[in-house]
């Protein structure tokens, strides 16, 4: 049979495997930081009745510009975010990697550059490769944090025409002070190869889980600003598959030159539109996952672990000798957690109380079993 390399496919791309979480069948999954919850009865009727009335008109293309779910969105960020964003400030797309994508097809692209503190998000470096843009790994404190000095120094040294900064980062949970994106906005704009700066990226994926504010109100000022979040988490709709971006709208006008015409199906606004509507009651979820997500660390803590402080649906623990093999254990006591290959560390989604108590009760059970 023909394999991939048999194949005339780019050479950067020869040899690499593709992004995913193993889903294997096992009581407890907490890998893929999903919410746990599922949408309350009264939005999927919701969903139901939206979904049916752009059934009668699906003979048609969708609204190519999202405007209703641009408008909702805005009015949404603005109702929660600390700052006020306009309709022609947002962007939407099928997930915040499409967001992402889209940005370095506009920003990026052969002979471009972009860099990122790792560890961190994997699909920036994936999305860079897939659009000829090249990867810079920028660096971490051994806390997670980003080191801001060495950060900086980094972005003058290479110089890079995007910069990405996630906050709460993921895999680790850690927030990112307002303090060091402004810094690296300056730095980038100061030394970006060309007259018009430099992009930077801030994903906000997780940004309701986090006990720090919004990064929105960063944006005045700051027309190569993008602040990127998802519906994913907060919303409990990863199945939906809408992600948004604020920033200038000079910003929302080119991506719009790469978008895919129609890229958002009607199914998918109308989907979105009554998520919306029930904002209020899907925070309601967030709030007692991060009660949840604080009972994790603490209990881990208590356990002898080693724990990166979280301002995310997740927690990053260890630290241990073979991960791979705490992996395997967890999982041959049902729980499924994440191997993200940061060294002695795995992490785990925060789930439901009974799912938390599982994967405690496995946690203890694998650290009885190391011992003896």
């Amino acid at each position: 049979m023909t394999g991939i390399d048999d194949l005339p496919i780019r050479d950067e791309l020869r040899g690499k495997s593709p992004y995913g979480a193993p889903q294997l069948d096992v009581p407890v999954r907490l890998n893929t930081n999903e919410n746990p919850y599922p949408l309350p009865e009264a939005l999927v009727r919701r969903i139901a009745e939206r979904v049916s009335d752009a059934a009668r008109t699906l003979n048609r293309y969708p609204d190519r510009d999202a405007v209703v779910l641009r408008t909702q969105l805005a009015a949404y960020l603005t109702r929660t975010g600390g700052h006020q964003v306009g309709p022609r400030q947002v962007w939407a797309a099928n997930g915040s990697n499409e967001v992402i994508q889209q940005l370095l097809q506009a920003f990026g692209g052969p002979g471009r550059t972009a860099i990122g503190f790792d560890p961190s998000y994997s699909m920036y470096a994936l999305i860079a490769r897939g659009t000829g843009t090249g990867w810079i790994s920028g660096p971490r404190r051994p806390d997670y944090g980003i080191d801001e000095p060495a950060a900086v120094a980094a972005v003058r040294e290479h110089a890079p025409d995007v910069v990405f900064i996630c906050s709460p980062n993921n895999p680790t949970g850690t927030a990112v002070a307002p303090g060091t994106v402004t810094a690296l906005y300056d730095a980038a704009q100061e030394v970006a190869g060309h007259p018009n700066g430099a992009l930077v990226i801030v994903d906000e994926a997780y940004a309701e889980f986090s006990h720090q504010p919004s990064l929105l109100r960063l944006l005045p000022g700051r027309p190569n600003l993008v602040i990127t979040r998802t519906m994913s988490k907060a919303f409990g709709a990863a199945g939906l598959r809408v992600g948004y971006l604020a920033a200038d709208p000079a910003v929302v006008d080119a991506v719009q030159l790469v978008r895919l015409p129609y890229h958002l199906s009607a199914v998918t606004q109308a989907t979105a539109h009554a998520a919306l509507e029930f904002a209020d009651t899907l925070l309601g979820y967030v709030e007692e996952l991060k009660a949840e997500r604080d009972r994790l660390v603490s209990e881990l803590r208590a356990l002898g672990c080693e724990v990166t402080e979280s301002d995310a649906n997740f927690v990053q623990f260890g630290r241990f000798e073979d991960t791979h093999a705490v992996w395997q254990r967890l999982l041959d006591h049902g729980v499924l957690v994440r191997d993200n290959g940061v060294p002695g560390r795995l992490r785990v989604t925060t789930g439901t109380r009974q799912e938390n108590d599982a994967f405690l009760d496995a946690v203890r059970a694998v650290r009885k079993e190391i011992s003896e």
